[in-house]
């Protein structure tokens, strides 16, 4: 089944293929802003350690959406 959200991307070969949904990606993001927000709020660490965790939670968001929106898949076929 096709959700009216789901994002749709073009292949080389005209073929369409569905990717993750939408309100579900942003979903996802919007739970890890929190969880994150409540950690950085409401656990006491110095600010060195927030500092590292916010750049790691980061760097892992953004490669998780590189690959949702295939852009990381599609830059391991490329050939030098």
């Amino acid at each position: 089944m096709i959700n009216a959200f789901s994002m749709v991307l073009f292949t080389s070969s005209f073929k369409i293929k569905f990717i993750m949904p939408i309100v579900t990606i942003l979903l996802v993001l919007i739970v890890v802003g929190v969880v994150l927000w409540l950690i950085n709020r409401y656990i006491p660490m110095q600010s060195t350690i927030k500092n590292i965790l916010n750049a790691v939670v980061v760097i892992v968001v953004v490669i998780w959406l590189l690959k949702v929106f295939g852009v990381l898949g599609s830059l391991q076929n490329l050939h030098t």
